[in-house]
């Protein structure tokens, strides 16, 4: 099993867990809440065909990775993304994120630059800013948060089984373009996830990205569903062309937040195309 030490909690390492597949120009897959990096299963085989060599990685407290109490921040997590690509000594790499995902995206071209950058991707972005403020009307309340913190705290299981519900629109597209099997995949999956990130990450959701945004000197594309009840379009990936230097938007109509699983292929060509 292949892993790289980001830091350490105590006497126990904090390891990611990562797979390194192919050869060419190098693509690193982030994967979002509450998952892990085989939220990438329809995208890898794809990236590998066209000549890519594939990274995906479980972020800090997801999947095969460590699961300390801390660190659950995008300072942090953008910290552990450069940690890999430094260890990996990768070169003209594409960096894309999906949901959560798309923070460290954005966080470490802000923080970090793109000396090893060539383009980014953000598939259904948390950025600019969600949290409603006196210079950002177009958030949400901060008691919208509380209160998701406070359901996980209770029953993390059933928090979960909600949030997936409304991460794949099941009640319009279960048995269209998500199978029972798959749901209770994506279940399995998060509850892999510690109960500690299961709730720290949540307040996560409400960090400023917009003073990262104008950093961002590579080519980005965004790939957005309509119909996303997680990060719903209109605050966040609607905004963003007037937000990034270099930016390129795509709308899946109708897409909830699971695009990359439920609009595989538009989502693939998009990217590919991006990619040529």
């Amino acid at each position: 099993m292949a892993t790289v030490t980001v830091g350490r909690e105590n006497s126990d390492c904090i390891d990611i867990y990562y797979e390194d597949h192919g050869a060419g120009q190098p693509v690193v897959l982030i994967h979002g809440y509450p998952l892990s990096g085989r939220a990438w299963d329809k995208q890898v085989p794809a990236l590998l065909d066209a000549g890519h060599r594939v990274i995906i990685y479980d972020r800090r407290g997801f999947g095969k990775s460590s699961q300390p109490t801390t660190g659950y921040e995008y300072d942090t997590f953008a910290a552990d993304l450069h940690v890999l690509l430094e260890t990996l000594d990768l070169r003209d790499a594409v960096i894309v994120g999906h949901s959560m995902g798309t923070g460290e995206v954005t966080r470490y071209l802000g923080n970090y630059g793109s000396a090893r950058i060539a383009k980014g991707v953000l598939v259904s972005p948390i950025p600019p800013f969600l949290l409603e403020a006196g210079d950002n009307p177009e958030g949400l309340p901060q008691s919208l948060f509380d209160g998701f913190v406070e359901t996980a705290k209770a029953d993390v299981p059933a928090w979960m089984k909600g949030f997936l519900d409304n991460f794949y629109n099941f009640d319009v597209l279960g048995g269209k373009l998500v199978s029972e099997q798959a749901f209770q995949s994506s279940m399995g999956l998060a509850l892999t996830m510690s109960a500690t990130a299961a709730v720290a990450c949540i307040p996560t959701w409400a960090t400023d990205f917009r003073a990262d945004l104008p950093k961002i000197d590579v080519p980005i594309l965004v790939i957005d569903g309509d119909a996303d009840r997680v990060l719903p379009y209109p605050k966040t990936g609607e905004r963003l062309p007037a937000l990034i230097k270099d930016v390129r938007l795509t709308v899946i109509e109708g897409g909830p937040h699971a695009i990359a699983w439920t609009h595989s292929g538009q989502v693939n060509r998009a990217l590919l195309d991006f990619l040529s």
